[in-house]
């Protein structure tokens, strides 16, 4: 891995925070993800699923954690079943963790290798009653591929029919939901790493650029500061491109007087940054342009401002919605008309800014969270209003990421990246 160590107290405590959700005489089983194929010997990278890293540390394929604290052996109350390494392994793939370095990572004494999970494991079910099993149940899920976790329930449920089964997912959506100091180290970590690379971009941005090669100096800057590259997929929208919300093409050339909107971040250690800026392609913003800069700033501001303590995500984003209202009239794209006679499922404000404003961020870009659960202290949210005018030839959105305090305003992770209109222009220009 290129981040370096993370202290295993970390695992060690969020495995007895699950633990302590559990039912009496249950045991949990995490998988990590396949390795996806792509045509021939071709494959994508490997990305370890985020909750048996979260539970573990371990950031390798082929891995299952079972936790079982009621289990009569203290022995098998943890355990890692890894992908046996040997010397022809680590000639052809480099090393794997061995029993030793997997308890250095996670904090788990008893490990055993794979080929000899049903054995133990059939032992270990024998002592149970319920058997949680681990399903992705977030709100934006939608999968399509059968997972290795899919495959694993599959069979678990077939061999073992008379066990009951619970839902992991519940309790990790709560757990991962609030940041432990160490992971907000890490994701500050990451919001630095993406700090660089937009300062490097704001040297570099000039007309006649291409949207690829932006996105090259991003990645050059990630790479080289131990991120394995981009937190997701990373948006170059220059001109009337950032108009579409999820434009990935980054193909085309950026013209003098254009805008260019920026979605792109880091990740480190598998904890996601999310940043969206725009500038000036010049290197100066027109009178237009920042007004609407402005109002877009103004609103992230005062949003920012509301994402406290039980605050509950469905009526912030009612509360966003009037501040967007108030900027977008003063800019002249609403009338008091148009805000008299809105759709109050698709208020008025929804033509210029569709999107919502925040979300949980963390081990995923778009992190668990129960929205219907109220804000608590130690959460992390983006905050990204956006206005989009097509009409105008540009789109503007701006993101930071925020730590919920348990008084006063959010911590800004990002406070450090440049964000007024005049900064920009000033680091531009120099």
């Amino acid at each position: 891995m290129k981040y370096l160590p993370i202290d295993r107290e970390l695992f060690i405590k969020n495995r007895k925070n699950f633990a302590a959700q559990m039912e009496p005489k249950s045991l949990a089983i995490f998988n990590s993800n396949d390795i996806y194929p792509i045509s021939a010997d071709s494959t994508m990278p490997f990305e370890q699923h985020r909750d048996i890293f979260y539970l573990s540390g371990v950031d390798q394929e082929e891995s299952v954690l079972v936790i079982f604290p009621d289990c009569p052996n203290p022995k098998n109350r943890e355990v890692l079943f890894l992908k046996e390494t040997n010397e022809h392994i680590a000639v052809w793939e480099g090393e794997k963790l061995t029993k030793e370095k997997a308890f250095e990572t996670s904090g788990i004494k008893t490990v055993y290798w794979l080929k000899d999970m049903e054995k133990v494991l059939f032992e270990l079910m024998t002592q149970c009653d319920t058997v949680y099993i681990n399903t992705n149940e977030h709100y934006r899920a939608n999968v399509e591929t059968e997972t290795r976790e899919a495959r694993f329930a599959k069979w678990l449920k077939d061999k073992y029919p008379a066990h009951r089964v619970a839902k992991s997912n519940p309790i990790l959506q709560r757990l991962r939901s609030v940041k432990d100091p160490v992971e907000i180290a890490l994701m500050q970590k990451a919001c630095d790493i993406t700090e660089k690379g937009f300062r490097r971009v704001l040297d570099f941005v000039k007309p006649g650029v291409w949207e690829f090669e932006i996105e090259a100096e991003f990645m050059h800057e990630f790479l080289r500061n131990r991120s394995k590259g981009f937190a997701y997929t990373p948006i170059i929208a220059s001109g009337n491109n950032a108009n579409v919300l999820h434009y990935v093409e980054n193909n085309q050339k950026c013209k003098a007087g254009d805008l260019i909107l920026f979605d792109v971040a880091a990740e480190y250690a598998n904890y996601s940054s999310d940043l969206s800026r725009t500038i000036p392609v010049s290197g100066k913003f027109t009178k237009r342009q920042k007004e609407v800069y402005n109002a877009v700033l103004k609103v992230k501001d005062e949003a920012t401002k509301l994402l406290v303590p039980g605050t509950l995500w469905a009526e912030y984003h009612v509360e966003v919605g009037k501040l967007m209202t108030s900027e977008l009239l003063g800019l002249g794209l609403l009338d008091k008309a148009d805000v008299q006679n809105e759709n109050p499922d698709w208020p008025a404000y929804k033509k210029y800014f569709m999107h919502g404003t925040s979300h949980h961020i963390g081990l995923d870009t778009h992190d668990y969270g129960i929205l219907t659960e109220p804000m608590q202290p130690n959460m992390v949210f983006t905050v990204e209003p956006g206005i989009y005018i097509p009409d105008e030839g540009f789109g503007i959105r701006l993101e930071d990421d925020v730590v919920v305090q348990p008084s006063g305003e959010p911590f800004n992770l990002m406070a450090n990246i440049p964000i007024k209109a005049e900064e920009i222009e000033d680091l531009m220009n120099q």
